[in-house]
This record gives structure tokens, C-alpha cells and sequence, in this order.
């Protein structure tokens, strides 16, 4: 192997593997890291590397493998809950971004056609780099990440039709007769039948057969082979092999093998686009920037402000509010890695220049790192801004001797929808607004607010509650609720829930009495079925597993003298071990010993004594020790 791709290989995967850490470190965002890097060891700062458009090529196999993941997700039983939000801010994201740039576009280009295909590639953000940002910042899951997962995924989708266009449009420019467009057209359809077609038919076949082969590193293969079989296909079809990688992921999204393939890809897609977005820094024409910086300067923020305005103008029409706006307005206001892409199609079809193309990249790549700057800023502002109250909790009923329930996650809503099958008056809080809206449609009863404050829970009339029933996710919060009704309304009985054995401990340094752990008696349940389906009789089995749950819980409270005592906590682990083996031999040789005297009864006992045949009367739970603790 030649020494300097060697060293080429070392000093990527070096970038790779510091850029993002590094880039998270400072709060920017992985693929600001990887921008950066690329930058910095690209031909135009410290040369590392010249042939840029090799490994860009190599690079772009990131992109493919992302719409083949892409096109995994898309299940039209998906698209269909969320087609509002994708359609809906979507389409009207893409139809008023793309029209405003092409308007601008059409002063530099003559084609307006051409004109158009710009405006809408730059209409297209990051995935990755959105994606990315919100996940880190913690906001794919708040209003306005969700808001701009859909954008995205409608972008995703228009990216398709777009990346097949652009070839088209080429074969239409050089040949005016229509029956020659007319066969290229009629060829990318009859190509994309025949994937879909052969696909349905052969991949599920196939996969089965080396999944039972049982050969790990063959559906890794045949996995990659898919992608990039039917992607080469698309390629020699004239058509985009993006456009071929999403075609197999939407082949796959309802297959059985869909979890293992998307494991496999996923470290290859991660990877891949790593080096795309650092091959993309590299690729930064910093002459172009220094030579011509009023010029790109100009295009930046005309393309951010364009962007950014369309963006928060949707926001708003789908129901956020002014600060969710300007969040979902910057996220998504740089440019994406699909206008590489089709700008890169447009220039091997030579429907654009060289010069344009690399001035239009430097724009883009630019808007990727402004993107976090700008997201900095505004919370920078939005800290400094002397917040403008909202209103803090709904308005709350004011019936007495109701039941106050902190938290409608799961274990929450069981709770609501028992007391309110039994006619129990309670109010429910939560302080996720999204949360309430969902359980209000199912029709539960729920109020926005944070019940870790004192006001509002004296709002809630906690104080005239018969109980207080915390029933909060997040632990550092369940905690901070359970202080406060401790301290200002000890009189009012909690009824917890725990998410482990150290959550039911600090529960009880706040004197929390009765605690149940969320997974343990789902556990116990289970556990009763399992030795019932292996063969134990219906009645040992449910000894042993409350014998069990007995001792966890004497366990439980022993552990709490020594919680500081690790040494302690590993013996009693180990004394619990044996001396729950010591109860199930003694059990079961009880149960052997019972069971032949009971047949032995049975056989000596006149005929018309005997009990009639048929299904054995279920025995009743047995009631816990008197010395049983509370938390289970």
C-alpha cells in the first residue's frame, strides 16, 4: 500500500474520531467539528490532503446509506399519522424557500428551469446536522423538533424526485426531440418498477436464507450488498444512486430483518457521513471566501434570512409560539447536504459552471457554521430577555378530597384511569404540554403544570387531598416534588413510584412510606407464568416467586442501613442468593410430600367423595408477612 494513503487514511480517521468529541466539548455540534476539521487539514489551509473530489466520492456513500436508513423509517402507515406536519409545514417550507431563492437564483442564472432546480436544492436542510444539533441540544423531542423532524422528512422526500430530475433535465437540453426524452423518462420508470418488483420478490427469500445460516458478517454483507446492488442499478439506469438507496430501504421498512439490517448500516452510515461533512470542510474554497468575501458574505445571510423568515412564518401557522419559531427558524436555516448533491449532478450534466457551483458550496457550507453560532446567540438573548411569565399551570378545579396525581406518563395514566373508573375525583398534573394534550384526546382528565412548585400544588388544593400519588419519570424531580408535599403538607400521604432500589432509598430519607418499584411486580408476574409454562404447578409457583418477593423486600430495607457499605451490599446480595435457595428445596420438598399425600387421600376416598373433574378453583393470593415492608 502506498505510505501516503496510509497516512491520508490515519489523519482522516484522526479528524473523525477528535472533531466530534472536541466540537461537543465546546457545545457546537459534532458536524461543526467535522466542518472545521476538514477546513483545517484541507489543500487550502494546512494541505494534508489534494485530491479532495476522491474522497468527497467516497464520502458521498454517507448520503446514500442515510436516504437507505431514511427509506427504512418510512412505513406509509407513518407518514399517514404525520402527514399535517409533513405535507402541511413541509411543503409549505420547501414551496416558499424554493420560490424565494429561485427568484434570487434566476439574477445569476439564465435558465429559469435550472433557476428553480437551485432554488429548491437550497430550500433543503441538514438532516444530518439538524438532527444532530437537536438531539444534543435535547430538543428532538420539544414542539419544535418535532416540527423539524417532519420538515426534514418531507425534504427527504422531495430531495427524490429533484436528484432524478437533474439527469433529465440534461438529456432534455442536448436533445430537443421529445421521443428521446420521452424513452429516458419511460427508462427510469420501467428501472424503478423493476427494483420494486424484484425487490418484493427476492429480498425477503434471500435475507432468510443467510439469516439461517447464522453467519453474523453475511447480513452485514448482504445488507451492504442491497444498498449498493440496487444503487449501482439506479447509476447505470441514469438515474441518482440516492434515488436507488432509498427505493431498497422503503423495500425493507416492513421486512422482519428491518431492526438488523438498520444495526449493521448504522456504524457505515455514522461513519461515512463523518467524512462526507470533513470532506465537504475540506472542499471550502477559502481563496474563493477571501477573494470574493462581500460577495459570499451577501449570499449567506440572503440565504439564512430567506430561509430562516419561511421557516418561522410556518412555526407560527402550526402553532408554536414566538421563541419555538425562532429555534425551528435557525435549525434549520443552513443549507443541507442534498444541495451538494444536486449540484453536483447539475454540474456533470453541465446545466451549471464550475465557478457558480464552488461559489454556491462556499455559501452552504458557510450557512452549516453559522447555524450554531446563531443558536448560541439566541440563547445567549433569551437568557439575558427578562422572561415574560406564561401562564404557569391551567386553571385548576377546586374540589375537595380529590386525589392529586403528579405525573401521566404510564404509570400515571393506570392510576387516573382506575380512580376514574371508581368515581374518585382526582387532578392530574404534568409538565409536558404535549403530555396533557395527548391524554386529553384519549379522554383523560390532565392539567399543565410543574408539580415540583410550591404554588402550584397549593393550587392543586394538595393540602385538602386524601393522597398524593408521585408518579414522576424523572427521578431528580420525583424527588424534589416528594420534599416538598413532605414539608408543607405532612398530613397528606404519598403513594410513589420508584425507578430502582436507590430511587425507593432516597424516597425513604424524605420519609416516603409506601413505594412501589415500576418493573418489579410486572416481574414477579412474569416470573410466575415462566415457571408455570416450564412446568411447575400453578400453586409452588406462586410460593416461590412470594417468597421471593418477600425477601427483596426485608432485602430492601436491610440495604438501606448499609447503602454506604459496599461491602455489606455484596454480602447480603450473596445471603439473599442462598437463602432463597434454601426456601425453594424446602418448599419444593414440601410440595412433593403434600401432593403425594393428597393423591393418597384421594385414591383411599370412596368414589362419590371425590372431587368432580374439571378446572381447579384458583387459589387465593397469599397476603404478605406482617413484617413485609411496603416498597416493592
Amino acid at each position: 500500500m502506498d505510505k501516503t494513503y496510509l497516512l491520508q487514511a490515519v489523519v482522516l480517521l484522526a479528524a473523525a474520531a477528535l472533531a466530534a468529541p472536541l466540537a461537543r466539548l465546546l457545545n457546537v455540534g459534532s458536524v461543526l467539528g467535522y466542518l472545521a476539521s476538514g477546513i483545517l487539514i484541507g489543500p487550502h489551509v494546512l494541505g494534508l490532503f489534494a485530491d479532495v473530489e476522491a474522497i468527497l466520492h467516497v464520502a458521498e456513500l454517507g448520503i446514500v446509506l442515510l436516504l437507505f436508513l431514511i427509506g427504512l423509517e418510512l412505513r406509509p402507515i407513518r407518514i399517514w399519522t404525520m402527514r399535517r406536519a409533513i405535507f402541511g409545514a413541509g411543503g409549505g417550507q420547501v414551496i416558499g424557500t424554493g420560490i424565494l431563492l429561485a427568484v434570487f437564483a434566476a439574477i445569476f442564472i439564465p435558465s429559469v428551469a435550472v433557476a428553480v432546480v437551485v432554488g429548491l436544492a437550497l430550500a433543503m436542510s441538514s438532516t444530518a446536522f439538524v438532527l444532530q444539533v437537536l438531539e444534543e441540544r435535547k430538543e428532538l423531542t420539544q414542539r419544535h423538533g418535532r416540527l423539524a423532524f417532519s420538515i426534514l422528512l418531507f425534504q427527504d422526500l422531495a430531495a427524490i424526485p429533484l436528484i432524478a430530475l437533474v439527469p433529465l433535465m440534461a438529456i432534455r437540453g442536448a436533445a430537443a426531440d421529445l421521443t428521446q426524452s420521452a424513452i429516458a423518462i419511460a427508462k427510469a420508470f420501467g428501472t424503478i418498477g423493476a427494483v420494486v418488483i424484484g425487490g418484493h420478490f427476492l429480498l425477503t427469500p434471500v435475507y432468510r436464507m443467510v439469516a439461517s445460516s447464522g453467519v453474523r458478517e453475511a447480513m452485514t454483507a448482504i445488507a451492504l450488498l442491497t444498498v449498493l446492488g440496487v444503487a449501482g442499478l439506479m447509476q447505470l439506469a441514469g438515474l441518482s444512486a440516492a434515488l436507488g438507496a432509498f427505493i431498497a430501504g422503503v423495500m425493507m421498512a416492513d421486512s422482519e430483518y428491518r431492526h438488523q439490517v438498520e444495526a449493521d448500516i448504522q456504524p457505515f452510515e455514522g461513519l461515512l457521513l463523518g467524512m462526507f461533512f470533513t470532506a465537504i470542510g475540506m472542499s471550502l474554497d477559502v481563496r474563493l471566501l477571501l477573494d470574493q468575501w462581500p460577495t459570499v458574505l451577501a449570499l449567506v445571510v440572503g440565504l439564512v434570512a430567506v430561509k430562516a423568515l419561511v421557516l418561522y412564518i410556518v412555526g407560527r401557522w402550526n402553532g408554536l409560539n414566538p421563541r419555538q419559531s425562532r429555534l425551528l427558524a435557525i435549525a434549520l436555516s443552513q443549507g443541507g447536504e442534498f444541495a451538494f448533491v444536486i449540484l453536483g449532478l447539475a454540474t456533470g450534466a453541465h446545466l451549471l459552471s464550475d465557478d457558480r457551483v464552488h461559489l454556491v458550496a462556499v455559501v452552504v457550507t458557510l450557512s452549516m457554521l453559522v447555524t450554531p453560532l446563531l443558536l448560541l446567540v439566541h440563547d445567549f438573548f433569551d437568557r439575558q430577555r427578562a422572561p415574560v411569565a406564561p401562564p404557569e399551570y391551567d386553571n385548576l378545579p377546586s374540589v375537595e378530597g380529590r386525589v392529586v396525581i403528579a405525573g401521566l406518563g404510564r404509570f400515571g395514566q393506570i392510576v387516573a384511569r382506575i380512580l376514574r373508573a371508581r368515581g374518585i375525583p382526582f387532578t392530574a398534573l404534568d409538565i409536558s404540554p404535549d403530555q396533557i394534550e395527548l391524554v386529553r384526546r384519549f379522554g383523560a382528565e390532565g392539567y399543565y403544570g410543574d408539580a415540583s412548585r410550591l404554588d402550584i400544588l397549593e393550587a392543586a388544593q394538595t393540602g385538602k387531598a386524601k393522597a398524593f400519588v408521585l408518579a414522576i419519570d424523572d427521578m431528580e424531580a420525583s424527588l424534589k416534588t416528594a420534599e416538598i408535599v413532605r414539608r408543607y403538607f405532612p398530613h397528606v400521604p404519598i403513594f410513589a413510584r420508584a425507578r430502582n432500589r436507590q430511587h425507593v432509598h432516597k424516597l425513604m430519607d424524605l420519609g416516603v412510606k409506601e413505594m412501589r418499584r415500576e418493573t418489579f411486580l410486572a416481574a414477579i408476574q412474569l416470573s410466575q407464568d415462566l415457571l408455570e409454562g416450564l412446568g411447575v404447578r400453578e400453586s409452588e409457583a406462586r410460593r416461590m416467586t412470594a417468597a421471593f418477593a418477600e425477601l427483596d423486600r426485608r432485602r430492601l430495607y436491610d440495604d438501606y442501613e448499609h447503602a454506604s457499605d459496599r461491602e455489606k451490599l455484596e454480602l447480603n446480595a450473596k445471603r439473599f442468593a442462598e437463602e432463597l435457595e434454601q426456601i425453594f428445596h424446602e418448599d419444593s420438598a414440601e410440595a412433593v410430600a403434600l401432593a403425594r399425600a393428597a393423591d393418597g387421600s384421594r385414591n383411599d376416598a370412596p368414589e362419590a367423595a371425590r372431587a368432580p373433574a374439571g378446572k381447579p378453583k384458583p387459589e387465593r393470593d397469599q397476603p404478605d408477612a406482617p413484617g413485609a415492608a411496603k416498597a416493592s
